[in-house]
C-alpha cells in the first residue's frame, strides 16, 4: 500500500506536467527528490501503513464482526482478548439465554420485599432503558417480553395462532416498566413479583458502545489527529491523492482520506486550543502550515530543509490547481 501511494500518484498522471519549477528553473533532480523524500517517510513512518485486523465471534444468541484498521492503533496484540472480555461480562449480566446470569436471576426472583443487587454494567442499562421509557411514552418497554411470546413472536413454541383476549389481558397484568424501581445503589426492587426484563433492543448497542470505547482507548486520541492533521506532507499527498475539477476546488472520496499520510504527534486539549489561536493570529494559511511544519514535521525527525522541500512542493500543486501565477 505505501509504495502504491507514489505510484498511483504518477500513472494516473495527478502529478503535473511539465515538472514543477522553482524560481524559473527546471528542477527534475528536486522533483525526483521530493518523490524518494515522500517514498522514505512511508518506508519509515508508515510501513504497516493500512492493515486491517478482523475480530469476530458469538455474544447475546447471535454473531460478531469487527474491522479495525490498524494504522491509527499503537497496539492491536491484545485487542480481540479485551474485547472478547468485554462482552463476555455484558452477556453474563444481560443474556436471557443463560439460566445464570444476573437477567436471568431476576426474572426468576419472585420477592418484593429484598432488592436484587446489580451490577454497574445491568444498572447502565436500565437507567437508560427507563429514560428511553419516559422519552417514548411507554412505547418502549423493556417488560413486554412475555406478551411477545404470547404472541408467537419471541422463543415460545407457539406459532401462527392469535391469542385469546382474556389471555392478553391476564398476561397485561405483569407488564409495565415502571413496575421496577431502580436504585441509585445498584439494585432493582420489583413491585409486582411475575414482572420480567428483556434489554436486548438496548444492550446489544451498550455491547457496541464498550466495544468502540476498547477500541477507541488502543488507538491515537482525536485530538492527536485533529493536531498533527496541518503540515505540508499531508496537504501535499491530499493534492497528489485528489482530484479537483472546475473553479480548483480539492475534491477527496473516502478510499482517497484513507491513504493520505498523516504523521502522528502527541497532543492534548491544551495543545490543540493552543493551535487554534495561533491560526487565528497568523497573517495567512502559508504562514501557519510553516509553523505547524516545524512543530509536527520536526516531531517525527525531518529537517528544516526537508520540511521546506515538502511545503514548496505543495504550494506549488495547490497554485498549479487554483491556476495561480507560478
Amino acid at each position: 500500500m505505501e509504495s502504491l501511494i507514489i505510484h498511483g500518484a504518477i500513472e494516473s498522471e495527478k502529478l503535473p506536467d511539465p515538472p514543477i519549477t522553482y524560481d524559473g528553473k527546471d528542477t527534475v533532480k528536486k522533483n525526483i527528490g521530493i518523490l524518494a523524500l515522500i517514498f522514505s517517510i512511508i518506508i519509515l513512518a508508515g510501513c504497516g501503513l493500512k492493515k486491517e485486523v478482523r475480530i469476530s465471534g458469538k455474544t447475546m444468541g447471535t454473531t460478531y464482526t469487527i474491522k479495525v484498521v490498524t494504522w491509527f492503533y499503537e497496539d492491536t496484540e491484545d485487542l480481540k482478548e479485551n474485547i472478547g472480555s468485554r462482552l463476555e461480562a455484558i452477556n453474563q449480566s444481560m443474556s436471557t439465554y443463560r439460566k445464570d446470569s444476573e437477567i436471568s436471576r431476576f426474572n426468576a426472583f419472585r420477592n418484593t420485599r429484598d432488592n436484587f443487587h446489580i451490577s454497574e454494567d445491568f444498572h447502565h442499562v436500565m437507567t437508560i432503558a427507563e429514560k428511553l421509557h419516559a422519552l417514548t411514552e411507554g412505547a418502549w418497554d423493556g417488560t413486554v417480553k412475555p406478551l411477545v411470546n404470547l404472541w408467537g413472536f419471541g422463543a415460545s413454541d407457539r406459532k401462527n395462532e392469535i391469542p385469546e383476549k382474556r389471555e392478553v389481558k391476564a398476561m397485561l397484568a405483569d407488564i409495565g416498566f415502571d413496575l421496577i424501581r431502580i436504585s441509585e445503589s445498584l439494585y432493582l426492587k420489583k413491585k409486582k413479583a411475575t414482572v420480567s426484563l428483556n434489554l436486548a433492543s438496548i444492550a446489544k448497542g451498550y455491547a457496541v458502545d464498550e466495544v468502540a470505547a476498547i477500541i477507541q482507548a488502543k488507538g491515537v486520541k482525536p485530538e492527536a489527529l485533529v493536531f498533527s492533521f496541518v503540515n505540508s506532507l499531508t496537504c501535499l499527498s491530499a493534492e497528489m491523492e485528489g482530484r479537483h475539477y472546475g473553479g480548483g476546488v480539492l475534491e477527496l472520496v473516502p478510499s482517497e482520506i484513507e491513504r493520505l499520510l498523516i504523521p502522528i504527534v502527541e497532543a492534548n486539549s491544551a495543545l490543540l486550543k493552543a493551535a487554534d489561536q495561533k491560526y487565528r493570529e497568523s497573517v495567512n494559511d502559508i504562514e501557519f502550515l510553516s509553523m505547524r511544519d516545524s512543530y509536527v514535521l520536526g516531531k517525527i525527525g525531518l529537517s528544516g530543509a526537508e520540511q521546506t522541500c515538502l511545503h514548496e512542493a505543495w504550494l506549488k500543486l495547490r497554485n498549479r490547481r487554483q491556476r495561480l501565477p507560478e
